[in-house]
């Protein structure tokens, strides 16, 4: 059987969404090509010859490309059975079969696309024909636990093709991508990866995760990036498995994603990551308004947010901060005071400057929903947006956003440095809201020269 795994976007990283399913595939019999279309074309040969063709939607971009593509693959190949699998996928399940995806898969997807490939097999040899409009059989969501097994990464763009870090030198490392653990333990009312997993997650044993970064780091990678939404989640799981990754990689660094809140009850194991090579930690702080905090139901508070930053910058720690700055609740003073305390407290170099241009999505299945408040704001669901829209009270604070964007997309075509972008941010804040901007009277204090970065940041 011929299948074709396709990732339209994956933030830069060679795509575990594609690589772990290959090999569970692959392990029982079946052709698999796996596609990354933000690195290599379409193959439209192999998708032609498909029986079945699935889609990876780890996120809300991936999931518009994906729509978009959907027709030309249909037209490709319309006798093949169409999948879409990953978090974006159960979320917009009744958009996604209407652009004719006939098998949704969410959580834990790897079992579920082996028994859709048997299933398939056993339609196409009892029938004669294909089955690309057989119905859907098995769950929606998964969140079994599953025997995770080393993903199958050949046939995909080598390492050097993707994201790199940055270093202060500015030497560049190739950074590979694995993952150690799935879904989360929290229940942030913004975040996607709730409405699959409701505070559910589950570990990928630690020798499928080494034997992965061995592959990468065979094939070219120098850095590792841990994508767990939380890397704490497991503590004592992370925390053995990057000892056991440092005693046997001692030269390659890494990256984890952790929460504010775990950094906070978790600071005794930083000063180990430190010296194991976590090069920087990225942490969800969103905003610095605490009633925003609440509303999203994020865990922490500002204050525990500059107490992390405090904490991490004593340890020699970089801290990477994301933040979604626009929300329905954000004014012009509020998104002044964000740009103040990463002025005061020495971060500017430390956010990627979309960080400050991000707007809240409240897709399908959102606990923002939950809320009254949000309930009333918004409109109608937009499938091709695949959001609720929404509008900010103050109309000036949206004029700002787009604004925003566009200083964003400039300074990055003119390849300015962070400093230089958040200074144009900063005087466009100070304009919308009438204040007097005079940047130039306090010095920024760090040199992008001293923060490692990936070139490909975080995005959505």
């Amino acid at each position: 059987m011929n299948i074709v795994l396709i990732s339209t976007y994956e933030l830069g990283r060679q795509p575990f969404g594609l690589a772990s399913p290959a090999a569970w595939l692959r392990a029982r019999g079946r052709q698999v090509t796996a596609l990354d279309l933000s690195r290599q074309p379409l193959d439209e040969a192999a998708v032609r010859e498909a029986e079945m063709v699935a889609t990876y939607l780890p996120m809300h971009t991936a999931t518009r490309l994906a729509a978009k593509l959907m027709p030309t693959l249909r037209e490709l190949n319309p006798r093949a059975h169409f999948c879409a699998y990953g978090l974006y996928a159960p979320m917009n399940a009744e958009y996604l079969r209407s652009l004719g995806v006939s098998t949704i898969l969410g959580g834990e997807f790897e079992e579920g696309l082996v028994r859709l490939a048997e299933r398939l097999e056993t339609a196409a040899i009892h029938s004669g024909n294909g089955a690309s409009g057989m119905p859907q059989s098995e769950p929606l969501i998964s969140l079994a636990r599953q025997k995770f097994v080393t993903p199958a990464r050949s046939g995909l763009p080598l390492p050097p093709k993707y994201a790199h870090v940055v270093l202060p030198s500015g030497e560049h490392r190739v950074a590979g991508y694995t993952e150690a653990s799935r879904g989360c333990k929290h229940l942030c009312r913004h975040c996607p990866i709730v409405p699959v997993y409701n505070g559910v997650f589950r570990i990928v044993d630690s020798e499928v995760v080494l034997a992965d970064i061995r592959q990468q780091l065979e094939a070219g990678a120098q850095h590792i990036t841990f994508g767990d939404p939380d890397f704490f989640n497991g503590v004592g799981h992370a925390m053995a498995l990057v000892e056991t990754f440092h005693q046997e990689f001692p030269p390659v660094t890494y990256d984890v994603t952790i929460k504010i809140e775990h950094l906070l009850k978790h600071q005794k194991h930083l000063p180990r990551l430190r010296d194991t090579g976590c090069l920087f930690v990225t942490s969800a702080v969103e905003s610095v308004d605490d009633e925003v905090l609440r509303r999203l139901d994020k865990g922490h508070t500002r204050a525990d947010f500059l107490e992390v930053s405090r904490i991490l910058r004593n340890l020699g720690m970089v801290l990477q901060p994301t933040f979604v700055p626009f929300t329905p609740w954000t004014t012009l003073e509020s998104y002044l005071e964000l740009l103040k305390v990463l002025r005061e407290n020495d971060l500017i170099e430390n956010v990627a400057p979309i960080q400050l241009a991000i707007r809240l999505l409240i897709p399908a299945g959102s606990r923002l929903l939950q809320l009254e408040g949000v309930r009333r704001l918004v409109a109608a669901f937009d499938p091709s947006g695949l959001v609720y829209p929404w509008r900010n009270p103050d109309s000036r604070a949206d004029a700002l956003c787009k604004e925003i964007e566009g200083i964003v997309a400039t300074g990055e075509q003119l390849k300015l440095p962070r400093h230089k972008i958040f200074e144009r941010i900063w005087t466009a804040a100070h304009e919308a809201a009438g204040w007097p901007a005079a940047f130039a009277a306090q010095p920024v204090l760090a040199s992008r020269a001293t923060i490692p970065y990936l070139n490909e940041p975080w995005y959505c």
